[in-house]
């Protein structure tokens, strides 16, 4: 449909996530995508201020802030199935890239542009998108710890696969924010003032 590009991005509200697992709060992808927007201009400025890169955090933001979009044509395809086969995942892969065109065509022709590069990672934006997936994955250690302090250890095991993949990205941007402001997140309320 002509011209239907945000009432669909609109529609991330109703997408839940961790559709495999009992949550004590259910996530929907505008939530996350919030958040992983949050983290992911975090850590470029954390690169800009800790490691003298020159990174845009507000280009981090907004393709984090886009990068589940996919998701409202296709759903939230749950990780172990995701990745349960090479050939599982590149059948995937392929349906997430047809999912980004048909995003992109419905908006105008002049506006294309503009938006294909929040679901097309671009040359230039390659290290970008590597915080988005830091991002993404510090979102997802966030919700795991949340869960796991409501007393559902449903979480426990993917909680320490999540935190494993974090550190295998080798990325100092991530490192800090896990070690600096993640910690943060297990406070109260009253703690955090």
């Amino acid at each position: 449909m002509k011209n239907g590009f945000f009432a669909m991005v609109s529609r991330m509200k109703y997408i839940n996530r961790w559709a495999l697992m009992r949550n004590e709060h259910s996530e929907n992808l505008c939530e996350h995508s919030f958040e992983v927007a949050v983290i992911a201009h975090a850590l470029a400025v954390i690169g800009n201020k800790r490691f003298g890169k020159n990174l845009n955090g507000e280009r981090a933001a907004l393709i984090g802030l886009y990068h589940d979009t996919p998701e409202t044509l296709t759903g939230d395809m749950p990780t172990p199935v995701k990745y349960y086969s090479e050939e599982v995942r590149l059948a995937y892969k392929t349906v997430e890239e047809n999912a980004c065109r048909s995003l992109v065509d419905m908006l105008p022709e002049d506006f294309r542009d503009d938006f294909s590069a929040m679901f097309i990672p671009e040359e230039d934006d390659a290290e970008l998108w590597k915080l988005v997936k830091a991002a993404d994955k510090i979102s997802a250690l966030i919700k795991c710890n949340e869960e796991k302090k409501a007393g559902n250890t449903e979480f426990i095991k993917a909680g320490e696969g999540i935190r494993k993949s974090i550190d295998e990205l080798d990325l100092p941007e991530a490192k800090v924010f896990v070690e600096e402001f993640l910690p943060a997140y297990e406070m109260t309320l009253d703690e955090l003032r």
